[in-house]
């Protein structure tokens, strides 16, 4: 399977990391590589986070919780787009 990330999902990652490295840099980095590798382990286990049951198709839009953060993505036959990224503190419908 090969990852793809949306416009949006590019954006969430770049606001997520600038809001975080303006009190630790550090903590920024590792934010960044935590969500990075949650993503890779997609590649083989691509249903390993929760379906959306309020999603058309929940079986293939699905959650998956990364330290205190969320990365919404899409399963379809060959690829794995990365749809959306926030915070478990924001409200993913102000996304």
């Amino acid at each position: 399977m090969k990852i793809r990330y949306s416009f949006e999902a590019i954006e969430d990652l770049q606001r997520v990391v600038e809001f975080v490295e303006i009190k630790n840099p550090f903590a920024a980095r590792r934010t960044a590589i935590d969500l990075q590798e949650g993503v890779e382990k997609l590649k083989q286990f691509p249903k390993i986070g929760l379906p959306i049951l309020k999603a058309p198709e929940p079986e293939l839009i699905r959650d998956l919780y990364i330290t205190n953060y969320t990365v919404r993505y899409l399963i379809t036959d060959d690829i794995i787009y990365i749809l959306r990224v926030w915070h478990n503190k924001e409200n993913e419908k102000n996304l």
